[in-house]
């Protein structure tokens, strides 16, 4: 007890107080059952250390290694005690580690080189997971067993009923022959029938599900208590989960000397932890049984979550990329790969019939490990091991079933979409994994391997003998998948594929052009680091266009934001022209009539233009000769009002886009106020109002607007003032020379500036 008040203590100390859960009512005897399983699945999932207030993750990690932590986790690990007391250390290691912490992984790692430490740290692991196989052999066999006993019972009870209904239906007089009659068919059908009702009656209750699919008779309630309970994980195959989860943060951020320590140790005793993991996914599937295409038998909803997390490990083994461990899980002599690629390919039954979220997360994942053993790969010997035992077009199909799959349920979720978000998950929790991100990483996988096979290559390209619905597919991967090339460090260039999310959709051309044009570049010439700093920006912005679409009015009003940008800029320029030629006003109260005649064809000219050829030069003098036709009907000054009321409006309305388009208003006054784009539309708005209420000669700052509108000027100030400081220090110097050229003129050549002056003209000078 004192040690456990200590441990409360401490935890107290550098987490902080854990918020108090809420007690569940007494009384309610309906939801006591789910309450038991979910403080089961809290119980089995690892904790979340949380952190004091104002204190990060990190800094509380970093303080609990400086105070020995990870080496306490490492020596009690090596100790190998006691069940319980490994599983707190586990999960001290998990809380340590937890986001990829580096100071934590050197941490480790050198306290796991010195000495003998390694071999016996990852003896501990190994043997779990040797251990675990055991037990999940024994296990599955015990259950094939009982499989084999009832199938045989059954299948004798139907031979014996066969045979009698055969030797009922067989004419006297027939010895050794068999006659077979339209009756006799009808009964072997029945009894195939029945036979096959009998394999998945057989199947559902080894897998502990009930059988849903109709044909088969309802079990009584004496035989549903004789109906054996869903089998429980043991202990030793439930401890995998945690050790994999430590695995994993171990070597987590791409950590290559992490990587390659888990496969090679360099002591007299190695452990391949990166085998054994393999060696583990290949005995919870089944293969060791030969249960290689029966996957739905072995993988239910208890250890669904650990085959999630092997998946997840071996993934980390092999992304950074580290080519060792890729050729490691690839070219194993187990059934591993086949495993993974069946993962992919195949139904996962009965589970997929209850819990469709959890067979797409499987899928999910096992389509990314497949992607991390080919990343980076300058061979093919990998994709070819992958096309080994797959089928081109079954992949493809996969990946095209997926696509569909995902509009049905958008159908059927249609009325409870808020139109914000992806929130659709597969359990309905907002978590799940959609179908269509499932099948784009298949396609990415297929684009891959196509790299390495031309008939997959072929069937990725729709043609016209393609189906309809895989066509569709196909071009909405295609059109939803970028590259991108990268140099790494030893100067070498790979392509990097990756799907683009649908809500980037909602970027807009003006953000899109303006990203480019703007992005500075840093000392080295790269655009990266700047394009980083805005993608928060232009996240919240796809997320505010997607909200947008639900506001018609708003949204035709910002989707012409550069429309009413080109008008403003137009209408200030046609003012300042009128200015610059008829200010001041007082004398040209009308234009000479003579021009009068000359508007009228200028303007049934354009006005033939615009009809016959819509260009925007054509709008431009259709516009000027309107305006022609207005100085000569109003005069030059209600012209000049009217134009600057029509500017006002049109501004405003720029104005509105603008806010419109970024959700300006959806944001904190701070950001408001720092946002240099709203705050410089404001004041061309305010120069527009002074120039009508005020002086016209205000208008004349709005032409300054030309450096917005073009790009180009724009680059050319930028790439002249880039380096300010060294301007204005230039500017400096020359200050001081001048400075120090006046004095040295003035003490040695100031007598060679004297002039003579006429000393009559300086009397005559009024005083």
């Amino acid at each position: 007890m004192q040690g456990e008040a200590l441990r409360q203590s401490l935890l107290v100390r550098y987490l902080g107080t854990p918020p108090k859960q809420p007690q569940p009512k007494r009384g309610s005897a309906e939801g006591s059952q789910p309450q038991q399983q979910q403080q089961q699945q809290q119980q089995q999932q690892p904790q979340v250390p949380l952190g004091r207030p104002h204190s990060p993750l990190a800094e509380v990690q970093c303080q609990l290694d400086r105070e020995g932590a990870s080496d306490l986790v490492v020596e009690l690990i090596m100790m190998s005690p006691s069940l319980a007391i490994f599983l707190e250390s586990v999960e001290l290691g998990i809380a340590l580690l937890r986001g990829g912490n580096p100071v934590i992984q050197r941490s480790m790692h050198t306290k796991l080189t010195s000495g003998n430490n390694a071999e016996k740290f990852f003896k501990v692991f190994f043997d779990k997971m040797k251990a675990a196989q055991q037990e999940i052999k024994s296990t599955v066999t015990v259950s094939t067993s009982d499989m084999a006993a009832r199938a045989t019972s059954e299948e004798k009870d139907l031979l014996r009923k066969d045979n009698l209904r055969e030797s009922r239906s067989r004419p006297r007089g027939a010895k050794g022959s068999l006659v077979v009659s339209e009756e006799l068919r009808a009964q072997l059908e029945d009894a195939a029938q029945v036979t096959g009702k009998a394999y998945a009656h057989v199947r559902s209750t080894v897998g502990g599900l009930n059988t849903d699919s109709g044909g088969g008779s309802p079990l009584s309630p004496s035989e549903e208590n004789e109906r054996p309970q869903e089998p429980r994980l043991a202990p030793e195959v439930l401890v995998m989960q945690p050790v994999l989860r430590f695995l994993q943060l171990l070597c987590e951020n791409h950590n290559r000397s992490l990587q390659d320590f888990l496969r090679n140790q360099c002591n007299k005793n190695n452990y391949n932890l990166v085998s054994e993991t393999l060696l583990f996914l290949d005995c919870i599937c089944g293969s060791t049984t030969g249960g290689l295409g029966l996957l739905g038998l072995y993988i239910n909803e208890h250890n669904v979550d650990l085959v999630n997390q092997t998946l997840e490990t071996l993934t980390e083994y092999c992304q950074g990329p580290c080519h060792e461990n890729q050729n490691c899980i690839a070219m194993h002599e187990s059934n591993g790969i086949d495993i993974i690629i069946a993962l992919v390919l195949n139904d996962i039954n009965p589970l997929g019939k209850k819990r469709m979220d959890l067979v797409l997360e499987l899928k999910n994942n096992a389509s990314k490990l497949l992607l991390a053993i080919m990343e980076s790969r300058g061979d093919s010997e990998n994709a070819e091991r992958i096309l080994f035992n797959m089928s081109p077009r079954q992949l493809v199909e996969v990946a095209c079933n997926a696509y569909h799959q995902d509009e049905d349920e958008d159908e059927d979720d249609d009325d409870d979409d808020d139109g914000v978000g992806d929130s659709r998950g597969g359990s309905g929790d907002g978590v799940g994994v959609s179908p269509k991100e499932v099948g784009h990483n298949i396609y990415i996988l297929c684009h891959q391997l196509a790299q390495h096979n031309r008939d997959l290559a072929g069937l990725l390209k729709p043609h016209e003998s393609s189906d309809c619905k895989t066509a569709q597919a196909l071009q909405y991967y295609a059109s939803h998948t970028a590259q991108i090339e990268i140099v790494r460090h030893d100067r070498t260039m790979e392509q990097i594929v990756f799907p683009v999310p649908q809500i980037c959709e909602f970027l807009t051309r003006e953000t899109k052009v303006k990203v480019y044009n703007t992005t500075e570049r840093d000392e080295q010439g790269s655009k990266v680091s700047d394009f980083f700093e805005r993608t928060e920006d232009l996240f919240n912005e796809m997320k505010w266009q997607k909200k947008l679409r639900g506001q018609p009015v708003l949204y035709w009003v910002s989707r012409h934001m550069s429309t009413w940008s080109t008008v403003a800029f137009n209408l200030a320029v046609l003012i300042n022209v009128i200015v610059a030629s008829f200010y001041p006003f007082e004398g040209a109260k009308e234009l000479d009539p003579r021009l009068s005649g000359l508007s009228w064809a200028l303007m049934l000219v354009s006005l033939a233009a615009v009809v016959l050829a819509p260009r925007p030069s054509s709008m431009r003098a259709l516009s000027c000769a309107c305006i022609l036709r207005l100085m000569s009907w109003l005069g030059l000054q209600p012209t000049l009002w009217l134009l600057g009321t029509v500017n006002v409006a049109i501004s405003t309305v720029h104005l509105v886009s603008i806010v419109g388009n970024h959700g300006t208003f959806a944001r904190s006054l701070g950001h408001m106020l720092s946002d240099m784009e709203l705050l410089y539309h404001v004041c061309l708005l305010a120069v527009c109002a002074l120039g009508l209420v005020g002086h016209p000669l205000f208008y004349s700052v709005l032409l300054l607007d030309v450096l917005y509108q073009e790009e180009t000027l724009l680059n050319v100030i930028k790439s002249v003032t880039r380096n300010g400081r060294s301007i204005i220090l230039t500017a400096v110097l020359a200050l001081i020379l001048v400075y120090l050229f006046s004095i040295v003129a003035f003490l040695f050549f100031r007598d060679d500036f004297l002039i003579e002056v006429d000393s009559r003209a300086i009397q005559n000078v009024p005083q």
